[in-house]
Order: C-alpha cells, then sequence, then structure tokens
C-alpha cells in the first residue's frame, strides 16, 4: 500500500482508517518539522487543508489580552485579494470571535446561516462549509483552525473532525515548541545587545558613540523603526542625544518639552507603552507622533533616573508583548546601570588626574619654587658684594629672570589646581587661544606669562573685555608695529590706583608702533572698555633694544 502526501488534497469519499490513520501520522511528522512560529503555523494551515481537502484554511493567534486577534495566518488566498479586501480579521465580532470567547470546535454545511456570522467584507471570496476547532498550547488556547470551502462541494465530515481535533494537539505542541524555542533566541538576543551596551558604555571610548550603541541595540532588539536615547535638556524635558533609524532621521538633538505628559511619567521612574503613538492623547506633541505601538522606558538605575529609552514602530505593526515589554524594560535597566557604572569611572579617573595634577603643584611650590627663591637670594648677595659693574648687572639680570620665573611656575600651579572644566573656558585658555591664533600671521608665538590666581579672581565681564584688549593689541602689532618679539603679561595681583584690586594686561613689543596720524579708534574703543569697568588704558613707547617698542597697558578692576 502506497501512502499519499499529506500536501496531495484529499476528495471524494473517506479513505480507508487505515490511509486516514497513515496520513494522519505522517502529516503529524510534517508540522512538527521545524522551530520558527510563523513557518510552524503556515505549516499547519497546509496540512490541514490538504487532509480534510479544505480550499481554505486559516490560523487566528488570540491576543495576549484574550480580546480579538494578534496574527492571522491564511492559505488559499492570494494576495491581491488579501489587498483588495484591505483588511485581515480581528475577530472581535462574527463567528471568530465566538470562536475565541467559546473554544469548543465548530462545524457548519453553510457559514451564511449561522446567526453569529456577520458577512463577509468586499472581495472577500465566497466561503459557505466550515470547521473551526481550538489549538491548545500548555493547557491554554492559544488560538483557533479555520478550514473553509471543502472541495467537492458539501460540508466536513466527521472524520474531519477527528482528524482535525488530532492534528490541532499535535499543532499545539508543535507551536509550544517553536514559542519555547523562539523565547530562547529572544532571551539570547536581549543578552547579547545588553553585553554590547555594556562594553561600549564601559570602554571608556566617546560617550555619544556608547550611546549610540544603546539606540542601535534596542530599535534591532524591539523590532522597531526607531530607537532613541533621550537625556534631561537643561532647559527641562528630555532631549534626544542619541538616535538609530531606518532611513536615518534628523530627530538628533530634538527636546521634549516638559509640558509633555509622558516627560513627567518617565521622568518619575514608570514606563509607558502605547498601542498607537498616534492617537494617543497623551502624546499630542512629541516625536512619536506619527508612528504606532511604542515602548517608553525610564533608564533608571538604584532609584535614579538617567534618561529614557523609546522604541517606537511603525503604524499598523502589531503591538508590542508582554515578554518584550519585559525584556525591553531589563534592557533598559541593564544599560542604565551600564550608564552609572560609565559615569562612575571616569568620576574615578577624572579624580586620578586632579590628584596627579595636585601632586605635581604641590612639588613644583615646596621643591621648584622654594629651590629658586634660595639661588634668587644667593644671586643678590652676589650682586650687592661685587666690585665689577659688568658682573653686577648681569647678575641682577639672572636675579629678574629667576623672579620672572618664579611668576611663571606659581601660574602653572594655580592652573593645575584648577577644575579641568573651569580650565577649559577659564580666562587662561581663552587668552592663550588669542596667543595661538596670533601667531599665524605674525610668523612666531608672543610669549606669555600669569601671574596670580588668574581664573578664580578675574569675572567673566572683566575677563571679556581683557580678551578683547589683547586681541586688538596684537592685531595692532601685526598691522603697525613690524616686531619680532612680543611679551604678554596678564597680572591678577596688581592694586588699582584708587586701591581696588585689579588685573593688568600689559603687551609689549620690539616694533615701531603705530604710525603718527594711523588709526587708533581701537586704541580709544579699549580705554572706553576699560573706563566702563572703573579700570584705564595707556598706549605708548616701551622700552625696546635701541629705545623701540611700544607697550600697551590695560586695567581693570576684577
Amino acid at each position: 500500500m502506497t501512502t499519499a502526501s499529506p500536501r496531495e488534497p484529499l476528495s471524494g469519499p473517506p479513505a480507508e482508517p487505515a490511509g486516514r490513520v497513515l496520513r494522519l501520522l505522517e502529516a503529524m511528522r510534517f508540522v512538527a518539522t521545524g522551530l520558527e512560529p510563523h513557518s510552524t503555523l503556515d505549516r499547519i494551515c497546509e496540512t490541514a487543508a490538504d487532509l480534510t481537502g479544505a480550499r481554505y484554511a486559516a490560523i487566528g493567534v488570540i491576543a495576549e489580552d484574550g480580546e480579538g486577534l494578534s496574527d492571522f495566518v491564511y492559505r488559499g488566498v492570494d494576495e491581491a485579494t488579501v489587498r483588495r479586501i484591505g483588511r485581515r480579521p480581528d475577530g472581535r465580532k462574527g463567528l471568530l470571535g465566538a470562536l475565541i470567547r467559546d473554544p469548543e470546535p465548530v462545524r457548519l454545511a453553510d457559514l451564511a446561516t449561522d446567526p453569529r456570522s456577520c458577512g463577509f467584507p468586499a472581495h472577500h471570496p465566497p466561503m459557505s462549509s466550515f470547521l473551526g476547532v481550538p489549538i491548545r498550547v500548555h493547557g491554554a488556547v492559544f488560538g483557533n483552525l479555520y478550514l473553509t470551502e471543502k472541495q467537492g462541494g458539501g460540508p466536513f465530515h466527521d472524520h474531519d473532525l477527528d482528524v482535525v481535533r488530532v492534528l490541532a494537539v499535535e499543532a499545539g505542541i508543535a507551536v509550544g515548541n517553536a514559542r519555547l524555542y523562539e523565547a530562547a533566541r529572544q532571551r539570547e538576543r536581549w543578552i547579547d545587545g545588553s553585553v554590547a551596551v555594556t562594553t561600549a558604555l564601559l570602554s571608556g571610548g566617546d560617550a555619544d558613540d556608547a550611546l549610540q550603541v544603546v539606540a542601535e541595540q534596542a530599535r534591532r532588539l524591539a523590532g522597531s523603526a526607531v530607537g532613541a536615547v533621550l537625556l534631561p535638556a537643561d532647559e527641562g524635558g528630555l532631549e534626544i542625544v542619541a538616535v538609530a533609524s531606518r532611513p536615518p532621521s534628523a530627530l538628533l538633538g530634538v527636546v521634549v518639552p516638559p509640558d509633555n505628559r509622558v516627560v513627567a511619567e518617565l521622568l518619575d521612574g514608570q514606563e509607558v507603552f502605547v498601542d498607537d503613538a498616534a492617537t494617543d492623547p497623551r502624546l499630542s506633541t512629541g516625536f512619536v507622533r506619527g508612528y504606532g505601538p511604542t515602548m517608553m522606558l525610564p533608564l533608571k538605575s538604584d532609584g535614579r533616573v538617567l534618561g529614557a529609552l523609546v522604541t517606537p514602530r511603525a503604524r499598523g505593526e502589531r503591538p508590542f508583548t508582554r515578554t518584550e515589554r519585559t525584556r525591553a524594560a531589563g534592557f533598559a535597566a541593564q544599560a542604565a546601570l551600564a550608564l552609572m557604572m560609565a559615569e562612575a569611572q571616569r568620576d574615578r579617573e577624572r579624580l586620578a588626574v586632579y590628584e596627579d595634577r595636585e601632586r605635581i603643584a604641590r612639588d613644583l611650590h615646596d621643591l621648584v619654587v622654594q629651590r629658586l627663591f634660595a639661588a634668587g637670594a644667593m644671586l643678590e648677595r652676589a650682586r650687592r658684594g661685587s666690585v665689577v659693574p659688568e658682573v653686577r648687572e648681569r647678575v641682577g639680570r639672572a636675579a629678574v629672570e629667576l623672579d620672572v620665573t618664579i611668576q611663571e611656575i606659581r601660574s602653572v600651579v594655580f592652573a593645575l589646581r584648577q577644575d579641568l572644566g573651569t580650565a577649559a573656558s577659564g580666562l587662561r585658555t581663552r587668552v592663550l587661544r588669542e596667543i595661538n591664533t596670533a601667531a599665524v600671521p605674525l610668523g612666531f608665538r608672543p610669549a606669555h606669562r600669569f601671574v596670580g590666581e588668574v581664573d578664580e579672581l578675574v569675572g567673566d565681564l572683566t575677563g571679556t573685555n581683557l580678551v578683547a584688549a589683547l586681541r586688538e593689541a596684537l592685531s595692532n602689532a601685526f598691522r603697525h608695529a613690524g616686531a619680532s618679539r612680543i611679551d604678554v603679561v596678564v597680572d591678577a595681583t596688581v592694586t588699582l590706583p584708587d586701591g581696588r584690586p585689579g588685573v593688568r594686561l600689559t603687551v609689549a613689543d620690539d616694533g615701531v608702533g603705530i604710525p603718527e596720524g594711523g588709526r587708533r579708534s581701537g586704541l580709544r574703543n579699549l580705554a572706553r572698555r576699560a573706563e566702563s569697568l572703573g579700570g584705564g588704558s595707556r598706549y605708548g613707547p616701551g622700552t625696546g633694544p635701541g629705545g623701540r617698542g611700544t607697550t600697551l597697558v590695560w586695567e581693570a578692576p576684577y
């Protein structure tokens, strides 16, 4: 006896019992092959249609909340017809809804005569005979298997119902195995994604690149259209600091305002899940407004909310399942923990730098400066004890240079003891930036010296005006003086004529200065700046070689 393939349609009268058993066993083997959930459902539809001679077969997967269908796998209807129908059954009404509410086998000779039927939408193919059987996975109803339009006409037979019942049991086992396998695969992917995020955040690389990894992994793992990381903005609300999308979007830098209802919930540490962002009233504003199902998760660790992770899907896509939500929340918690660990690591590295800078500053002050003071004292005694004028002059110049060196070392000590963030935007840095910029047109780098705690003492307004005065002086030296040397001194230890403490900028060169009749509007502007602050400015001949040179002195209170 030969056994027909389960994919060959069965028509005519029922086969002999032995043949039906063999075909059913072969069908069960065919259903059990493979572990991908969707392909497993497709094989069940194909096998059930072959065994019963049904023209159409479908499986409706019941949603997690038990209301309607979350997925609908079909066989027998071509894609062109599906597009004309426009929408798939949602299982909330009609016979499909009745089977969800009462999961028992149903066999009908004519669908149209059943009072539970609500008819078909336009372009739907005609269907009369019907057979529906629930599929249970681990004791719970997973969905229903629907068969319609038995080939050859007439209703489905009792043996069709018996075969489909047995097949439904095997289908439940196959679906359960496929779901377990898929759950294991998803769990592995989420774990791998968490490891990638943790590695990126703790690698010590660029923080923006690490946050981009978080966004990309979240988008990939959640199967969403966009993955976005948001951190608290300076002006309130949440700012998108990393975004991953296909195609790329221009969302980077967008700030979701603090009056957005969801922002308050996220900053309060609450998870927000939305089935349709386009219609949810809480999302009347925000970048997810044009999307569909959306997960918005706080990046929270140890009670502290660091930001948020947002993964919206395109409109019309299926909502996130309970399992996906749970795993995404775990991923967000892991990312938040990695963020905190990375922040702590950067703090430790910064502290190590501070400690090293403090040690260097202490050594310079306690060892080098003290020895230079002692050397200066010895030079001064040698100068007073010398009877040779030339020797006395040279020793005196050496003592002066030593004093200048001591002041420069003290300036370095002050700089080393500064906070790195303050130093990056402090007056010292701004002065050095102007000097380096002027070095290009001048062809040489002006010498510079700082006296006193420049960054700590000089306020923002005075510092801004001092930098403007320096820029004007260096510009004059380039355009008019023809200088080969320029000395810049910023002294924060001076006492102004009225007794107030202040800062003095001295720019001396060995050039010829501004010629008689030349424009002096810049100098007058600097003088007005100084006077508005309660200080003053003067420009005149210097003491360069051969009597050459000019000097700008600009001073103002702190």
